[in-house]
């Protein structure tokens, strides 16, 4: 099928078939369909993705699923039946891409795997998301995010040396690789469409390797010099100074020197240039050797101003320094607004509900939020009637058998 480009968004025209749930898989689903993809998620009668029942809510409407489900329409369908089965295949025969997250070999025990979808339709793409990916010793364990990152060896990083290591406060691992799930979708419909022999593919995607690949200091520091990085605040151990500070007025801000350039500018607005010729600061590796001893300058520099008097200032002299946002900040801050960042969009209960905009920002083919997270089953008869030419009889046969 070949792509179109259309006025709402680059993915115009590609269709996607979301068996996954929860948060990973379903999130890449998400930005394919913030850009124009047609997105179907497929849910299981009755019950739907368990992410329907994640917190945080309002009285019982839950408020992730609106913008985490975003774009989508909802189809039930029981993969376990011999007709949920064949209406997946009829779907996968005009769909362009499948997402799933299963364990390895779940659809193929259903009879519904890649090699079957592929007799199909041979140009299908096929994402695939797991724990631990698709192959080795782990690869039948069940996956999700915390335990993922714990096995990257992201948590190892994170916390004080004399308490336990800390997990992120939200599901990080699954966002990261959903940005992945997208990024792999469009690079496998862009060759499938330039290659002289047309044909689809699958992915294999696992939650660990997505924040595992980011590390590449950990490999070739351990791998070099046989250093096992051991847990601490901020970024200790790449840049100095760095790290968080607290102004005068009691607020934090999070300052970082990641160049000796960058370092410079920070010394001539503090009016302690005698540091670029001294041996404890003139670099960045002999900074890193006396980092206490630098933030500690620092630190004692900045709660010299407000929150707002420093900002201003470093912001003048080319250093970054950001305050340390809570959610009321960034709902009051001109730039987010500016930025279109934070959108309201109307909700058939709640009546609106502000969410995340869509980034990042086309300037020929913007992407664009067309609707909240459906509700389950929604568009069945839409799409069973007018892309499978279904019946209302035969729709009314479907729910009776469970199938839908």
């Amino acid at each position: 099928m070949e792509i179109k480009v259309g006025s709402q968004g680059p993915l115009t025209g590609i269709r996607v078939l979301d068996l996954s749930t929860m948060i990973a898989a379903p999130y890449g689903a998400v930005l394919l369909g913030d850009f124009g993809a047609d997105v179907i998620k497929v849910e299981i009668p009755k019950r739907g993705d368990s992410l329907r029942d994640m917190g945080p809510f309002h009285e019982e409407e839950p408020l992730r699923w609106p913008a985490l489900a975003r774009n989508k329409k909802s189809l039930t369908l029981d993969l376990h039946t011999e007709q949920g089965k064949k209406i997946l295949k009829e779907l996968v025969a005009v769909s362009d891409v499948v997402i799933e997250n299963f364990r390895p070999g779940t659809l193929e025990k259903w009879g519904v795997g890649y090699e079957v979808l592929k007799e199909v339709n041979n140009d299908l793409i096929m994402i695939r998301v797991t724990g631990y990916g698709q192959t080795g010793p782990n690869s039948h364990k069940a996956g999700f995010g915390t335990p993922a990152t714990a096995y990257s060896g992201f948590t190892y990083l994170h916390g004080y040396s004399d308490r336990p290591p800390i997990s992120p406060s939200f599901s990080l691992t699954d966002y990261i690789t959903g940005v992945y799930v997208a990024f792999a979708t469009v690079s496998a419909l862009f060759h499938r469409n330039r290659a002289d022999e047309q044909k689809g593919q699958f992915v294999d995607i696992s939650l660990y390797e997505s924040v595992f690949r980011m590390m590449e200091f950990l490999v070739a520091d351990y791998d070099q010099n046989g250093i096992i990085k051991e847990r601490s605040p901020g970024l200790s151990g790449h840049s100095s100074p760095a790290g968080t500070f607290q102004t005068k007025d009691g607020h934090w801000m999070v300052l970082v020197t990641s160049s000796d350039r960058t370092f410079e500018r920070l010394a001539k607005a503090m009016d302690r240039e005698d540091m670029l010729a001294d041996d404890r600061f003139y670099t960045n590796s002999v900074r890193l050797k006396n980092f206490d001893l630098t933030n500690g300058i620092v630190a004692d520099w900045v709660k010299q101003f407000t929150r707002d008097e420093i900002q201003k200032y470093l912001d003048e002299h080319g250093v970054p320094i950001s305050p340390i946002y809570s959610i009321e900040d960034i709902f009051r801050d001109e730039h987010y607004r500016a930025r279109e960042n934070i959108v309201e969009v109307e909700h058939p209960r709640l009546g609106t509900i502000k969410m995340p905009g869509v980034v990042p920002k086309f300037s020929e083919t913007p992407g664009k939020i067309r609707n909240v997270g459906p509700d389950l089953g929604e568009h069945n008869q839409e799409i069973l009637t007018e892309l499978l030419n279904y019946t209302s009889a035969d729709l009314e046969e479907l729910k009776k058998s469970g199938v839908i």
